[in-house]
C-alpha cells in the first residue's frame, strides 16, 4: 500500500471535480501523502450509438480497480442526483465484487462529498448514500467534526457527513471559503488517517 488516496468522482459539469480538486489539495498539505484523481465515464443512454472514449478528452484518467487495490484510503464525490449518488458512479461501485470478495478496501479510510445547485438539494442524503457501499467494502468512515471552525460558520455546503458545495441554479456560484476549507479538511483528515493506519 502506498501513500496515495484515491479522489475518485463523477462530475458533469466541474462543480464536483472543482470540490473534487480541493480535497486532493488537502490530502497533500498531510506530510508524506498524496491525491490521485480518477474519475468515472458518462453513461450513454441504452439507445444510443455513442459510446464513452476508452481515455478522456481532458481532465484526469477513468478509475480503475488497480487504483482502488493501490490506493490508502478513498475519498469518493458524486453531485446529488434527487438525493442519491450520480449512476456512472454507482455504476463503478457495483462493479467492485472482486475488491469486497478479496476485501481490498478493508481496513482503509474513506470520505465522501457532492454538490448540488441548492442548499436543500438532498446533500446529506446523497453522502449517507455513498458511504453505504463503503461500509460494505469494510472501509473506516472519516468525516467532518465540529472542531472545524467553517463548518460552524458555513452558510451554503458542509455537513460533517462530508465536505459539499452548493452551486446556484445557474451552476456558477463559486465555492465559498468555508466549502472549500471543509474539503481540503476533509482531504487533510482522510490522508492523515490513511497515514496512521499504514504506520
Amino acid at each position: 500500500m502506498n501513500g496515495e488516496i484515491l479522489v475518485l468522482y463523477y462530475s458533469r459539469h466541474g462543480a464536483t471535480a472543482e470540490l473534487a480538486r480541493c480535497v486532493a489539495r488537502g490530502v497533500a498539505e498531510e506530510p508524506g501523502m498524496a491525491a490521485r484523481v480518477r474519475t468515472v465515464p458518462p453513461l450513454v443512454p441504452i439507445t444510443s450509438e455513442e459510446r464513452a472514449p476508452a481515455v478522456p478528452a481532458d481532465g484526469p484518467p477513468y478509475a480503475t480497480a488497480q487504483d482502488l487495490r493501490e490506493c490508502a484510503g478513498l475519498a469518493l464525490g458524486s453531485p446529488a442526483r434527487f438525493g442519491a449518488m450520480a449512476a456512472a458512479l454507482k455504476q463503478f461501485l457495483e462493479s467492485t465484487t472482486a475488491e469486497w470478495l478479496s476485501g481490498a478496501l478493508a481496513g482503509k479510510p474513506a470520505a465522501a462529498f457532492t454538490s448540488s445547485s441548492t442548499l436543500h438539494g438532498g446533500q446529506e442524503s446523497t453522502l449517507l448514500g455513498m458511504l453505504l457501499p463503503l461500509f460494505h467494502h469494510g472501509m473506516l468512515l472519516v468525516g467532518i467534526p465540529y472542531t472545524e471552525p467553517a463548518l460552524n460558520s458555513t452558510q451554503s455546503g458542509g455537513t460533517p457527513y462530508g465536505a459539499s458545495r452548493v452551486t446556484g441554479s445557474d451552476g456558477m456560484q463559486a465555492l465559498s471559503p468555508e466549502e472549500r476549507e471543509l474539503a481540503r479538511a476533509l482531504g487533510r483528515r482522510l490522508a492523515a488517517a490513511a497515514k496512521r493506519l499504514v504506520a
